[in-house]
């Protein structure tokens, strides 16, 4: 496992990191969970932004990721990426989420970005098995980091003990 990975519990928007990753949905407009935390906590240019960039590619599609500024927060960025709802996990549910984290990470490199942190993507509301999804995530930002040594540390940051314990016993 690589020792850039680091693990920690709390609340994404306090986080004072080159970029936080949003769990976000296609209208990248705001909502519930971590999407609505980012939003409020962020202020209204993130918002702005985001209307910026679905009036010029018309959302943002499961999978894929988009960037912003951070408005209010501490981080200097936000990448929107959008997790897929679970279904019966014969839907490319599995790939779809692999990507919100290799294109977040991607976005991550093209912007020089040093540190960047993840919330537990489609694991709320979207029904994503919580196991399967850290595995997922780890594997994915472990291979990432295995091609790319400019990114200097990655954070899962878990609001919920479940998440940070299933992540706690992945990387030891």
């Amino acid at each position: 496992m690589d020792k850039r990975i680091k693990l920690q519990q709390g609340d994404i928007t306090r986080l004072n990191v080159d970029a936080i990753v949003n769990a976000a949905n296609s209208s990248l407009m705001g909502g519930g969970g971590v999407d609505g935390a980012i939003h409020r906590a962020g202020g209204k240019q993130i918002l702005e932004e985001c209307l910026t960039i679905v009036n010029r590619q018309g959302g943002c599609k499961t999978g894929q990721a988009v960037i912003t500024t951070g408005g209010k927060l501490p981080a200097k960025y936000v990448i929107h990426t959008v997790g897929p709802f679970w279904g019966s996990g014969k839907r490319n549910e599995e790939i779809l989420l692999a990507n919100c984290y290799q294109n977040s990470l991607k976005i991550a490199a093209d912007y020089h970005l040093k540190t960047i942190a993840f919330p537990n993507i489609s694991t709320g509301i979207y029904g994503f098995p919580k196991d399967k999804a850290a595995q997922i995530a780890i594997k994915t930002v472990d291979a990432f980091l295995q091609a790319d040594q400019n990114i200097a540390e990655v954070i899962f940051i878990c609001f919920d003990n479940e998440n940070y314990g299933l992540y706690e016993l992945l990387l030891k």
